[in-house]
C-alpha cells in the first residue's frame, strides 16, 4: 500500500493544536523565537523608511538582533517585565517566557498582535529548537508562512511560484510531530522556571 503524505502535514496538525489551545485564529511554525521575532519585524517594516523598535534593556540578546538582522534600531527602556513585553510601537509580543490556554485572547485586546513564541528545551513546551507565531491577521499569516519558507508558497514548486523576501527558518516535520505528542494532553499553563538572569544589552558596543 502507497500512502500520499506530504511530511509537512505534519506542522500542519501541530500549527492547528497550538491555535486552537491559545485561542489565535492562525499559528505559524518556525525553527526558533527568535527568528519568529525577525519574520515579524521584517514583515512589520516593509513600507517604513527608519524603524525603531523600543526594548527592555534586560532581555535576551536574539530579540536585539533581530531587530537590527530586519533592518531596524533599538531604543532602550528600563522598564521590569515578567513573561512578555511588547515590541513598542509595533504589534509584537516577546512571548518566549509564557504559554498556557487561550493566552491569545488574554493577551489581546482589540488591533491583532504577533505574538511570537518558544519552544526551546528551557521553556515551558520543551520541543528543541522550535517557535511558533500567533495571530489573528490573515494577511499577516499567508505572508509569514512564505517568508518562512525563502520566500516560496509551500507546495507549490518554485517554477510556478511568485517569490518575496524570505528566510530558511521552517520548523522541521520531525520537531512538529514532538510538539504534537507533548500537546497530547496539555497543561492550562507551562510554568517558566528559568531564572530571569539577562544583563544591559545597551551597555554592548554592538548596540550602541
Amino acid at each position: 500500500m502507497v500512502y500520499n503524505l506530504n511530511p509537512y502535514d505534519i506542522n500542519t496538525a501541530f500549527e492547528s493544536v497550538v491555535a486552537q489551545y491559545c485561542g489565535s485564529k492562525y499559528a505559524i511554525s518556525v525553527d526558533s523565537c527568535t527568528n519568529a521575532l525577525l519574520l515579524c519585524f521584517s514583515y512589520s517594516f516593509r513600507d517604513v523608511k527608519k524603524p525603531v523598535v523600543t526594548l527592555p534593556k534586560r532581555t535576551y540578546v536574539g530579540v536585539a538582533q533581530a531587530v537590527l538582522n530586519a533592518g531596524g534600531k533599538i531604543k532602550w527602556n528600563d522598564w521590569g517585565w515578567e513573561g512578555f513585553y511588547d515590541l513598542y510601537p509595533y504589534r509584537i509580543i516577546d512571548c518566549a517566557r509564557y504559554f498556557c490556554k487561550d493566552m491569545y485572547k488574554k493577551i489581546v485586546a482589540l488591533q491583532p498582535q504577533l505574538i511570537c513564541l518558544s519552544f526551546h528545551w528551557t521553556k515551558g513546551l520543551k520541543i528543541g529548537k522550535a517557535g511558533m507565531i500567533l495571530t489573528d491577521d490573515k494577511d499577516a499569516a499567508y505572508q509569514l508562512r512564505k517568508m518562512r519558507y525563502d520566500g516560496r508558497t509551500e507546495r507549490v514548486h518554485p517554477r510556478d511560484d511568485k517569490f518575496v523576501r524570505g528566510f530558511h527558518c521552517y520548523l522541521s516535520p520531525e520537531l512538529a510531530a514532538r510538539g504534537l505528542l507533548l500537546m497530547q494532553n496539555p497543561k492550562d499553563v507551562y510554568p517558566d522556571t528559568e531564572p530571569y538572569t539577562y544583563g544591559d544589552l545597551s551597555l554592548q558596543e554592538i548596540f550602541k
